[in-house]
């Protein structure tokens, strides 16, 4: 039985699905998330962005850290990190590769629409990788996630954000079908929104997702009072920008990273 079968949904974490909880609380996947992800060559664009972007001095927060394979290489450079994630398992893991390399990474268990322990204009930069904001469901939650980081930032902060896009799942196996059921499913199937995607992941069932169009992830961060620097397209294989986005790129971009400043 699921860690989280038992446990009516009003005690579910807010913004979490019953199938994410139990992604959340696995200890096997903490254990092999580095090596089931491939940590390395599969981010190396990745981690470039974000190095480009985020100046290597300053508290910079890791929100909805996993492993802390973002954060990690940040801090390496000069950074300190703070680790946040709502997964106890997943924090196990930061704190042994910090005490291994001697990184200056605290470590905080929270869940992000919940971030009230972490003071006001106390960050200096933060980064929400690898999908995390999709992993919040709905979008007054996802809202609130994104208020808090506005929130905990310094002015002038900078910050990083990927998601995943909607309409590249026309370019999957029977991804038009897809497509076109799930926009009638989500117009007249209450509570749920166009995006919301549930499917096994990692061995576990009804893992959720909300994948994101270009424009609703643009209005998304401007509601919540970001600057937009620049969304970078992704290509199939993230491991790079994408050639001639102007060609269908809101369609051909697997997700985006969102380069965004709050206002100094």
């Amino acid at each position: 039985m699921s860690s989280s079968s038992s446990k009516p949904s009003w005690q579910l974490p807010t913004g979490v699905t019953r199938g994410s909880l139990d992604y959340i609380e696995s200890a096997a996947i903490a254990d092999g998330y580095d090596e089931d992800i491939a940590f390395g060559s599969d981010f190396q664009f990745d981690e470039q962005v974000v190095a480009d972007f985020i100046p290597a001095i300053g508290l910079v927060a890791d929100l909805g850290c996993g492993t802390a394979r973002a954060l990690i290489p940040l801090v390496r450079r000069g950074n300190q990190g703070l680790a946040v994630d709502l997964s106890e398992e997943m924090l196990r893991i930061v704190a042994e590769k910090a005490q291994q390399e001697g990184l200056d990474i605290q470590c905080l268990q929270a869940n992000l629409v919940e971030l009230e322990a972490i003071a006001d204009q106390s960050i200096d930069h933060a980064i929400c990788m690898f999908s995390t904001l999709g992993m919040i469901k709905g979008a007054a939650y996802r809202k609130q996630f994104l208020d808090h980081v506005h929130r905990i930032l310094k002015p002038g902060g900078k910050f990083v954000v990927h998601v995943h896009n909607f309409w590249f799942n026309f370019f999957e196996p029977d991804g038009a079908i897809w497509l076109a059921t799930h926009l009638v499913r989500a117009k007249f199937t209450r509570g749920m929104e166009r995006g919301d995607k549930y499917y096994r992941y990692r061995g576990i069932p009804n893992f959720f997702l909300h994948v994101f169009s270009r424009s609703e992830f643009s209005n998304a961060l401007k509601s919540s009072n970001f600057n937009v620097s620049r969304l970078v397209p992704l290509r199939m294989d993230r491991q790079a920008e994408l050639s001639h986005p102007w060609f269908f790129g809101k369609w051909r971009a697997s997700g985006w990273i969102a380069l965004c400043e709050k206002p100094s």
